[in-house]
């Protein structure tokens, strides 16, 4: 018999369906939230979806701040804190992608600090808390967050976020358990603006998401049955939403598929080598990390098969591809979704291999490798692979 532990996040609700304007809503009337502050980037703020909210949300709507770029650098989580705090804000609504809304969570970090300076910003970069659950004894202080978001990162599920260092050129985790959104609005509609080669790569992260997770050796059986579910899900949307951007419902199949990936956090799961090195990628080379996924996933899959072969014939049939090796199906979906598979395709440098592998082995997401990874001559190994 092998113990397992489930655990849950601060999150309160999530809203599967509903249009984000009248869920928002709902939300902000469900906690009397008076003073909405609304959190985006430049091209999400001239979305249609983003307006509407704006419009609906009225006087309750004391600000914005659109200057959230990719990757999270320090000094747009620092603007941003300062102004959610000139406004007063009871609320933050992050509307967006992954940057989005990891800066939000950062933002709520250093709203709740006090922390204005890059410096202060550093040392606040821990896991405060590893179990999602746990609840500091002022958790009812905590500023709060709604997530809208427009992509399948799934950034939106965790109480942990990255913020990139742009001087050292890495990725520091945040991991605070109320900066989990206190609700999760889902709606298919506010995706429809987002990019489509976005949208796809983010799903790919999802199924990132799913694979790692169920790749790893003695865990919870509800671990292989919603990484399943969510891998049927998106393995067999995301190929329609390319085929026609306008399928509302292939689009919603492709949510409630990143949703039930990263849920799996839920059952003490944890992602490995894949999502290690895309961090890095991100931080170090402004790789998106939809395309981090799309080029190295297959090969952590082949560098891991040795010590989990049953897991993989698991992912590949989940996938549709019951006899295939998973590192061929992962590869073989981000090819029909016309989106990159070698390293030398994403704008990484072949000579910066060995620093990247330094820095991974820093990554908290290296440690839980099925295969152990403890030297950077693994780390290269992988990324020679991939290349």
């Amino acid at each position: 018999m092998t113990p397992s532990f489930h655990f849950f996040n601060a999150t309160e609700r999530i809203s599967f369906g509903e249009p984000a304007v009248k869920a928002v809503l709902k939300e902000v009337e469900r906690t009397g939230s008076q003073r909405v502050f609304v959190l985006g980037s430049k091209s999400t703020e001239a979305t249609p979806s983003y307006q509407a909210i704006i419009r609906a949300l009225g006087h309750r709507c004391v600000g914005q701040f659109s200057g959230i770029t990719a990757h999270v650098p320090q000094d747009c989580v620092l603007a941003g804190a300062r102004a959610a705090l000139a406004a007063r804000a009871d609320v933050l609504l992050a509307i967006g992608g992954g940057s989005v809304i990891d800066a939000t969570k950062v933002m709520l970090v250093a709203l709740k600090l006090g922390l204005t300076t890059r410096s202060e910003l550093h040392d606040a970069a821990v896991f405060a808390a590893t179990d999602g659950s746990a609840r500091p004894n002022d958790a009812a202080d905590w500023l709060r967050m709604i997530a809208v978001p427009t992509t399948l990162s799934a950034a939106e599920f965790t109480w942990f976020a990255g913020c990139s260092d742009t001087t050292a050129r890495v990725k520091e985790i945040f991991g605070y358990p109320m900066t989990a959104p206190r609700a999760v609005i889902v709606d298919p509609i506010v995706t429809l603006d987002t990019p489509m080669s976005l949208f796809l790569s983010s799903g790919i992260k999802a199924v990132d998401h799913a694979a790692e997770f169920m790749a790893m050796v003695n865990v919870d059986p509800c671990v292989d049955a919603f990484g399943t579910a969510a891998l049927a899900l998106l393995t067999k949307g995301l190929p329609r939403v390319l085929a026609d951007p306008k399928d509302l419902d292939a689009r919603f199949d492709c949510q409630r598929g990143m949703a039930m990936s990263i849920r799996i956090l839920e059952f003490g799961a944890r992602v490995g080598a894949s999502h290690a090195i895309g961090h890095v990628f991100g931080a170090h080379a402004g790789v998106g990390h939809g395309y981090t996924s799309c080029v190295l996933l297959p090969a952590v899959m082949r560098y891991n098969k040795v010590v989990n072969a049953p897991k993989q014939q698991m992912i590949a049939q989940a996938m549709g591809c019951a006899g295939m090796e998973a590192a061929d199906a992962i590869e073989q979906l981000v090819i029909s979704l016309n989106l990159p598979t070698r390293i030398r395709d994403v704008g990484v440098k072949r000579e910066d291999f060995q620093v990247i592998a330094d820095k991974v082995m820093h990554d908290f997401g290296i440690k839980n490798n099925p295969r152990p990874v403890t030297q950077t001559s693994q780390v290269l190994e992988i990324l020679e692979s991939a290349w």
